[in-house]
């Protein structure tokens, strides 16, 4: 998984869970090259608009969080690139206490819808559209009779092309010779499997193709991959191979519900591979890999890891604490630690005065010493390897 969906990712699951004890929480979606200065006026708008409402805590509400989009929006000078969404609302589950907070996203893809919502929770189904999975596949189906050519991006299938052959049937026709219907036979056969490689070609090679999935109901797409009618850079993008019943638009859909366990392997190849590099390397006691929270931070800071592989959801942050007695830093901890953290000069609880996901923390980190961050699912057995591990490791750039 790329790490700007990753944070999105948890940026919605935080969202998602919050409700406001009233039609209090607000969401305004700005499109690219959307004036701000009109948003401006649309939420001043609103504003007036909210002192019309019956209950007076209601209204209160509505109107500090109007305010603070009003005021967060001072801070652009323009648009961001691909618009923005912003979240705003009392989130306080005690009645007649106000905990009214922001969140300002700049997606990662462009924002094509202007929304203002005001509910009792946010209005995230744009956001979440952009973390599905839109990794591209091509398909190819085909008999000897008609072919589809079509594509898969996240969940939509769409066909692009459907051909007939002119390929006839087994049996020979007006007193031909077996041996010159065949002939005559092949080679059409061999003109419609070069059409529907040519057509696959042109419509696949201006695409990010992840991998090519072929199916039909006879033995013809086995012939077609053998026998290398695809392109050598499309044939290598070949995944597998797969019966289904029909060779015409309906066919794709079955296709794809008889290839799901390679789209999943494929869609975690990458990851595997890395994965599984850092383990051989572990398992060889090279020296370049290490693990653990702590010897990754302290190789991180020599300058030493090329890529940190950290699994989803680690429950560790950066806190920012202070003591009373003039102790200060930042440090790395366990969530579940991090209130009971002493003071090392006065044993005192340390206060915290900031907080920072980890992920977030170890990005800043790497972009300062030329390292990248890749983060690793839990649910493969690499994985589940890692995280035994405590979840975090590192492939180095040479031995410490």
């Amino acid at each position: 998984m790329d790490e700007t969906s990753y944070k999105l990712k948890k940026i919605i699951k935080e969202l998602s869970s919050m409700r406001g004890r009233h039609t209090e929480l607000i969401s305004v979606y700005v499109p690219q090259d959307y004036p701000l200065n009109e948003i401006g006026s649309l939420i001043a708008n609103e504003i007036s608009l909210t002192q019309n409402v019956k209950s007076k805590a209601v209204r209160k509400n509505v109107t500090s969080a109007l305010t603070k989009i009003q005021q967060h929006l001072k801070l652009y000078k323009k648009t961001p690139p691909n618009g923005l969404a912003l979240f705003c609302g009392n989130i306080s589950k005690n009645e007649g206490v106000a905990d009214v907070k922001i969140w300002a996203i700049e997606p990662p893809e462009p924002v094509k819808v202007k929304l203002y919502w005001c509910d009792q929770k946010f209005e995230l189904k744009h956001l979440e559209s952009m973390v599905e999975e839109k990794e591209i596949y091509g398909l190819i189906i085909l008999d000897n009779g008609e072919a589809t050519v079509g594509l898969l991006k996240g969940k939509s299938i769409k066909k692009l092309h459907y051909l007939k052959s002119l390929v006839p049937g087994k049996t020979a026709k007006g007193g031909q010779s077996a041996a010159r219907f065949g002939r005559v036979r092949e080679g059409l056969k061999n003109d419609f499997y070069k059409k529907v490689a040519e057509v696959s070609n042109l419509s696949f090679k201006d695409k990010k193709i992840k991998g090519i999935i072929l199916g039909g109901p006879g033995p013809v797409k086995e012939t077609f991959h053998q026998e290398a009618y695809l392109p050598t850079d499309l044939r290598n993008k070949v995944l597998g191979i797969r019966s289904i019943g029909y060779a015409d638009e309906g066919g794709l859909k079955e296709l794809v519900q008889k290839s799901l366990d390679l789209i999943e392997e494929a869609a975690l190849k990458q990851e595997k591979e890395l994965l599984q590099k850092f383990l051989t390397e572990l398992k060889k006691s090279s020296g370049l890999v290490t693990y653990g929270m702590f010897s990754v931070l302290k190789a991180v800071k020599q300058g030493a890891v090329n890529t940190i592989l950290i699994n989803e959801g680690l429950a560790w942050e950066e806190v920012e604490v202070t003591c009373s007695c003039g102790f200060s830093e930042k440090k790395v901890v366990r969530i579940k630690d991090k209130s009971s953290q002493k003071c090392p000069d006065c044993q005192a609880t340390l206060k915290i005065l900031g907080e920072m996901d980890i992920l977030d923390a170890l990005d800043e980190l790497a972009k300062q010493y030329g390292s990248e961050v890749e983060v690793i699912s839990n649910e493969t057995p690499e994985g589940s390897q890692l995280e035994a591990l405590g979840g975090i490791g590192a492939v180095l750039r040479y031995k410490l």
